[in-house]
């Protein structure tokens, strides 16, 4: 008889570096879109030397991390590190980073959206037209996440592998049709344009080409064999999103060169050029022939689809890390406490949301390039000197990961990657904030604002500054089943039915084993996967009681969290774990997609790991199948 041991509440560890590789590259290649027109109304003819440099820094930067992320598999990124490798305070200061981050990418991504569709319609690609519907996009998109609807995770890895084959088709065409190293030599007059301040800004700014990295860290706790897969993902996107800015750039200003220190792909739409969509001046600008109109509007509805998603996922990470934040007492309970009726944090949706909205009104897209470096830099900064500090402390922990190469200082060896690509983010914060007197009062406020909030409310709260507290979440009371086989009857949120429970009663009876209910609780893609539910922990607790009650001393159980859709496969999973002979399971009241039996019950029908017992309420129909 073997016992079974109740699982942890957490995410399950199911995604491969395939899925991890598509998620992020989703995130990461969708700035394409908007940062080769910003890089390029700094750098101009250097604008491909710019994002090799920037590329060298991303690299080191995704080294620190893989090594820290598979050191500690959780969701936080730069602010998990620095809380390992510091304090609270520095684990504050890089989240507060990544909020803004987090906001830029919203207010950025919408604003550029309008933009591709003016191949549609052309006042969307100038004032105020591309204003109003990017202010439209962030509201429509924050009501859309505070309702909590459903995240399309399939359709976001078919676009992140339709946007990489596109862009990588562009640079096969473009060599074909208009790369000229001539026209690249031709395009560079440094000290005149760019100038060698605009050239120093440009560096920061083109790392705003490698928004998403947290993404990774951020799916940390989902990842499967994560020493290896998260490590192997992010080199993935590394290779992938290096060589794409690596040559894309060079056939734009081929297509577009430099003349009288003006090129077409830095210039704004209402001077006739394409710094608004950028990849769509790089088509409209071959001669592709008959296909030159149809890839014109393919590529502008896949850019504004990319660009829209990329919207929700930087609205997404705004209400997880201050739902992160909250938990760790970083920022003000209110700031976290979810919606009475949709459970979603939609204080934090709202406030960071209108933060977007303010930023995009201006108008001035190179603005938001700067403040993204300002906050980007300043959160990968903090990272790497994060992984420099727990190799000095912490020399003797497990690494499952380790950067290469290392450089020895002071009689101690350093991880070189991080060393290196803290000097070179350390540097582009300080030549971004030094050099453009706007940004550096934008980023001022900002600090200022947070820093100010975080300092009162731990005062009042009677915590230091530096003391790490987070709040403990309350857990499900657990009994441990020591049924070497059982029934599993699977409920989701309140569909709870004493006739399954019977069923089950009346058959672990006739076989004598033992009733284990699972209870699962949809948490909204908006919110984290462990928010405080309340309510329908409450709920769900209750139906394990009554199953107890109705089943008597056989019935054991437990309430867990999943992702909407989720739950077929978790059930699926579980009676797989505990080698259940028989899944006992309700028809929903509300037939979801529809299905005959709704889409937790067809996920659980297809896989068939057991005999599976569709109890309707007024009668039990049965289908049997194969284990």
């Amino acid at each position: 008889m073997a016992e079974r041991r109740p699982k942890n509440q957490g995410l399950e560890r199911v995604l491969g570096t395939g899925a991890l590789f598509s998620t992020a590259y989703g995130n990461v290649g969708s700035s394409i879109y908007y940062a080769l027109g910003l890089v390029a109304s700094f750098a101009l003819g250097m604008t491909p030397v710019v994002f090799i440099i920037s590329g060298l820094i991303f690299a080191a930067t995704a080294a620190t991390y893989a090594e820290a992320t598979a050191m500690y598999p959780e969701a936080g990124g730069s602010s998990s590190f620095a809380r390992h490798a510091f304090n609270e305070f520095w684990s504050f200061f890089a989240a507060w980073g990544q909020m803004l981050n987090y906001i830029i990418t919203v207010a950025i991504s919408a604003f550029f959206v309008p933009h591709y569709l003016g191949v549609f319609w052309e006042p969307l690609r100038s004032s105020p037209g591309d204003i109003f519907f990017g202010i439209g996009v962030v509201v429509l998109l924050g009501l859309l996440n505070i309702v909590g609807v459903r995240e399309a995770a399939g359709l976001n890895v078919f676009l992140a592998i339709a946007d990489f084959i596109t862009q990588l088709l562009l640079v096969i065409v473009g060599f074909v049709l208009v790369f000229s190293p001539s026209t690249l030599v031709n395009n560079i007059d440094f000290g005149t344009y760019p100038t060698v301040t605009d050239f120093l800004i440009a560096i920061p700014v083109g790392m705003v080409a490698y928004t998403g990295i947290e993404t990774i860290s951020n799916m940390a706790e989902e990842a499967r064999d994560y020493g290896h897969t998260i490590p192997r993902s992010i080199g993935f996107v590394v290779a992938a999103v290096v060589a794409i800015y690596a040559f894309l750039p060079s056939i734009a200003l081929s297509a577009m060169p430099v003349k009288n220190g003006q090129t077409l792909l830095a210039l704004s739409e209402e001077k006739g050029g394409y710094a608004g969509d950028p990849i769509l001046g790089v088509v409209k600008n071959m001669d592709l022939g008959f296909l030159q109109h149809p890839a014109e509007i393919y590529v502008g509805i896949l850019a504004a689809t990319i660009l829209f998603i990329a919207t929700n996922a930087g609205l997404i990470g705004v209400s997880r890390l201050t739902y992160s934040m909250g938990q760790h007492r970083q920022l003000p309970e209110r700031l976290r406490q979810l919606h009475p009726r949709f459970r979603t944090p939609y204080i934090a949706i709202i406030m960071f949301g209108a933060v977007a909205c303010l930023t995009i009104i201006p108008g001035k897209a190179d603005f938001l390039g700067q403040i993204y470096a300002f906050g980007a830099m300043l959160s990968f900064t903090i990272a790497h000197a994060a992984v420099i500090a727990l190799r000095i402390n912490q020399p003797d922990v497990e690494r499952p990961w380790r950067g290469p190469g290392q450089i020895r200082v002071a009689g101690r060896n350093l991880p070189f990657f991080a060393v290196a690509g803290g000097l070179g983010t350390a540097s582009a914060w300080v030549v971004v904030t030094v050099l453009n007197a706007s940004t550096a009062i934008a980023g001022a406020v900002w600090l200022t604002i947070g820093i100010s909030t975080y300092v009162i409310y731990r005062r009042r709260q009677g915590l230091s500054l530096t003391q790490t507290t987070k709040i403990v979440l309350p857990q499900p009371i657990v009994e441990h089943e020591v049924e070497y086989e059982s029934i599993l009857v699977a409920f989701e949120d309140d569909q709870y039915e004493p006739e399954a429970v019977a069923t089950a009663a009346k058959l672990a009876a006739r076989r004598r084993r033992g009733i284990y209910v699972l209870v699962l609780i949809t948490v909204p893609n908006s919110s984290p996967i462990d928010a405080e539910l309340p309510e329908q922990e409450e709920v769900a607790q209750a139906t394990i009681d009554s199953a107890h009650v109705l089943g008597g001393r056989r019935v054991t159980g437990r309430w867990e969290k999943v992702r909407p859709g989720e739950a077929g496969r978790r059930i699926v999973d579980e009676a797989r774990d505990i080698r259940a002979r028989a899944i006992v399971m309700s028809v929903p009241r509300r037939r979801a997609g529809g299905t005959p039996f709704g889409r937790t019950i067809e996920t659980v029908l297809a896989e068939r790991p057991a005999r599976v017992i569709i109890e309707s309420g007024n009668g039990t129909h049965e289908r049997r199948l194969a284990a």
